[in-house]
């Protein structure tokens, strides 16, 4: 049994603007810090084995936060990267959808038939993560695993483990920077979601 735990890095500059990160990158705001300490915290007793983090700043920083005094190294992956946004990174939303409405419609409303001019489709991000996914199971087969990364790539993790199509990728829960997801996986292929973006750590620490 492999029991992993999920989180998105936490709130960062871009964000607060509101501006569409992808690959690019933007540092952690104080409060961004202080909810991946609260992390770090509720975790705090938690048995973790293995961290695996975007190689992103703003997601390792994240991890180191979350790590605490763990003597762990943060193993980073390029598949955890955030979805490719090509042209559209560092630029304002707002600004993004007076540019290219149907795009961006079809990015929150219809992910199926997003297809980037520039970066990369839902599907190709599925692609890449899921066989990472695979592999870390395989190879940690009774370990407990921290994944640190982005929004797109928890989203599709999230959808792959609940059976949900690309479709339906952006249904609810909405992932908050920080906010705690864990999964058992029995037999390395049958998942259970035993939390999804939770964010009760925001508030008090809580025992898993």
């Amino acid at each position: 049994m492999t029991t992993i735990y999920l989180t998105r890095h936490g709130q960062t500059e871009w964000n607060v603007e509101g501006r569409m990160q992808g690959s690019l990158d933007s540092p952690l705001t104080a409060v961004g810090k202080e909810h991946a300490r609260l992390l770090g915290e509720r975790l705090a007793d938690i048995k973790i084995d293995y961290f695996y983090s975007s190689p992103s700043e703003r997601a390792y920083h994240t991890a180191q936060l979350i790590r605490g005094n763990r003597d762990l190294e943060i193993l980073t992956d390029e598949r955890l990267k955030e979805i490719n946004m090509g042209d559209w990174e560092g630029k304002l939303a707002d600004e993004i959808e007076k540019e290219d409405p149907e795009l961006f419609h079809s990015f929150w409303y219809n992910p199926q038939l997003y297809i980037s001019k520039t970066g990369e489709s839902f599907r190709e991000v599925k692609a890449r993560v899921i066989p990472f996914l695979e592999e870390i199971i395989t190879k940690h087969p009774n370990d407990h695993l921290m994944i640190v990364t982005h929004t797109v790539v928890l989203k599709t993790l999230m959808a792959y483990f609940d059976e949900r199509p690309i479709d339906k990728l952006w249904d609810p829960p909405f992932m908050h920077p920080t906010s705690l997801s864990k999964v058992i996986v029995e037999n390395g292929k049958d998942y259970h979601i035993l939390l999804h973006a939770d964010t009760s750590h925001f508030k008090e620490k809580e025992q898993l």
